[in-house]
């Protein structure tokens, strides 16, 4: 009969408990090498999406104001065409009235 490889259970459980822990370190992460340029990168990444952000909302800003412009524009022709439109009917109204002033004067006589 072949000896047991293990003599007694105190034994086993020791390579059993060992078995684990070489498990778990094994699955366990690794350190990371840094990598000395790793932050200046990151700074040069940050620093150019903060130059885009600040290029975005001055092109944004500019929009804003043209749009802005262009509508203040767009109701002062409106309110200009109003203005002309309503002094052309009172031109009409006005002569219309005075047509008919003319037309009594004209029946009196």
């Amino acid at each position: 009969m072949k000896p047991p490889k293990y003599g007694s259970f105190a034994e086993r459980q020791a390579t059993s408990e060992e078995a684990k822990k070489a498990l778990v370190a094994k699955l366990r992460p690794k350190a990371a090498v840094a990598d000395p340029a790793f932050e200046e990168r990151r700074a040069a990444r940050a620093a150019e999406v903060e130059a885009l952000r600040a290029q975005r909302a001055t092109e944004r800003q500019v929009k804003r104001e043209d749009s802005a412009r262009k509508e203040a524009e767009r109701r002062a022709l409106e309110a200009e065409i109003a203005e002309a439109s309503e002094l052309e009917l009172r031109a009409k109204q006005k002569a219309a009235r005075d047509a008919r002033y003319a037309a009594r004067k004209q029946r009196r006589k």
